[in-house]
């Protein structure tokens, strides 16, 4: 289940400490703008995307209604509920976060499409089909896991149902997430391990218990590490679509 919390700093705040300090990245990536700018132009467009997209104000280019998990199904989270950023060049990716949001998946779309509700995660997975909706871009921080640096560097997903409902966590929505989270694995290279794959409880002050008891970790975790992971989506530059092995 999704934490509500207070909207961060804007994006022209990023580069501040909560103190009101400008932070040590912030100052390497402006004296790594200097220095494009005394070195020239020349060179720059075939830069590294790993270098360019460091720089501020370099965002990469965005397709409207784009999803990074093929098959997934583009619908997007209230603009309220996220913030736009630039991962993992601005913010690295290394956990996943599990939830369950104590609703059908219908009304879990509903209240993350809703602006005044303040949070949302970033996939929302169905119990009886497996089906994935895409709500927020992997790029972007989703206000999911309820404290701000799990926000930053972590992808969240919700499946359908209640931590006291066993009946909703299916076989068909294990698979689904399971194959899901490998591609979010193999895109960050983040280990199949749960060091790394974490449920909403574990999250550093947090008051949530989901996913719950009935959450089968040990299965899942199977599940997660004989999945194979897609290929970038059909809908992203060189998508293809197809699976590849697990790591």
């Amino acid at each position: 289940m999704v934490a509500q919390q207070t909207r961060p700093a804007g994006p022209g705040q990023r580069g501040q400490r909560p103190g009101g300090g400008v932070s040590r990245r912030a100052l390497l990536l402006g004296g790594g703008a200097v220095g494009l700018g005394v070195a020239g132009y020349l060179g720059w467009e075939n830069a590294p995307d790993r270098l360019r997209y460091r720089v501020p104000g370099v965002d990469r280019p965005r397709e409207e209604g784009a999803v990074d998990h093929p098959g997934a199904e583009w619908i997007p989270a209230s603009e309220e509920n996220w913030r736009r950023a630039d991962r993992p060049y601005d913010y690295g990716i290394d956990r996943v976060v599990v939830h369950v949001p104590q609703a059908t998946y219908a009304i879990t779309l509903k209240v993350f499409r809703d602006p005044g509700h303040g949070a949302a995660s970033h996939y929302v997975v169905r119990s009886e089909d497996g089906h994935v909706a895409q709500m927020i871009r992997e790029l972007d921080v989703a206000y999911h896991a309820g404290n701000r640096g799990f926000n930053e560097r972590s992808v969240g997903i919700e499946h359908e149902g209640w931590v006291d409902r066993p009946g909703y966590l299916t076989d068909t929505m294990y698979e689904a997430s399971a194959r899901l989270v490998a591609g979010i694995c193999a895109r960050y290279d983040i280990p199949r391990d749960r060091e790394h794959i974490v449920g909403h409880v574990e999250v550093p002050g947090t008051d949530h218990t989901d996913p719950g008891p009935h959450w089968d970790w040990d299965r899942y975790m199977r599940m997660l590490r004989d999945a194979k992971a897609p290929e970038p989506s059909p809908s992203e530059p060189g998508g293809t679509g197809r699976e590849r092995p697990a790591r």
